[in-house]
């Protein structure tokens, strides 16, 4: 059994330093490896970059993120990576690792992900090219999971999990206004999910979302944005081709009231 705990949107600052860690330093109890679902930070400084470097150095667990919108805000997501790999995090952008559990290889392919909508309510690439690059970038971000999960399909990974910060279904985003649904997934991501095939899908960036979701092709996917989950992380137990409900963990470590809660 493989035992996935996961959070995003985490969205922290200098005046959030040390909120997580110590339910973070249980992990060793209750976790193989932890996922980071993007927006850790809240305008994406290298500052608040090291707050969360801080937060998560030296656990007792392979620690693996992608990006989120607000890691973006100051554009300088390079020097946030640099931060975050620094910490021993790994960061993933249309790229996929394998962490070794028990003898089991784990894969997670990572991306950011960005937004467009979802079957008969999304964006097409028509019209102004601004639009076209919209949905020209998610369709690359897409693409980009889909080879990684392939790839670690290909190095013979028993169980394989995607990441990614934007929502690859809208089940997950239930309790949204429907109005901001395009730019808060995109239909692309679970058809790459699907295309490759994974255990597990989990994102972020819906904060008033659902947690319990799934593609067409049957993955689960868990919306795991600390303001749904309402815990420091959840833990999500697969056993090759499947997953049982999650744990939560870090009660005491719920939301902060401090935290920016926009998406």
């Amino acid at each position: 059994m493989i035992r996935v705990a996961a959070v995003g949107d985490i969205h922290m600052g200098a005046d959030s330093q040390g909120l997580l860690r110590p339910a973070f330093e249980t992990l060793h109890d209750c976790a193989d490896l932890l996922l980071l679902a993007g927006d850790l930070t809240r305008h994406g400084t290298p500052d608040e970059a090291r707050v969360v470097a801080r937060e998560v150095a030296d656990l007792p667990v392979p620690v693996i993120a992608v990006l989120g919108n607000h890691d973006h805000h100051e554009e300088r997501p390079e020097e946030v990576t640099a931060v975050l790999r620094d910490a021993g995090v790994q960061v993933l952008e249309g790229q996929g690792t394998v962490v070794e559990v028990d003898g089991a290889r784990v894969g997670v392919a990572g991306t950011k992900g960005f937004g467009g909508g979802f079957v008969g309510r999304s964006g097409s690439e028509f019209g102004e090219p601004l639009m076209k690059e919209f949905i020209r970038y998610t369709r690359r971000c897409a693409e980009g999971l889909r080879a990684s999960l392939q790839e670690l399909a290909e190095q013979g990974c028993d169980t394989r999990v995607a990441l990614t910060h934007f929502a690859p279904v809208p089940d997950t985003l239930a309790g949204e206004p429907l109005e901001i649904y395009p730019f808060l997934g995109s239909y692309l991501l679970a058809e790459a999910v699907d295309a490759a095939g994974a255990d597990l899908a989990v994102h972020g960036h819906a904060h008033a979302g659902t947690e319990h979701g799934m593609t067409s092709g049957g993955v689960p996917v868990r919306n795991v944005a600390q303001p749904v989950i309402r815990k420091a992380f959840n833990v999500y137990h697969l056993r090759g081709h499947g997953h049982e409900e999650a744990h939560g963990h870090g009660e005491a470590a719920a939301v902060a009231a401090s935290a920016d809660r926009r998406a």
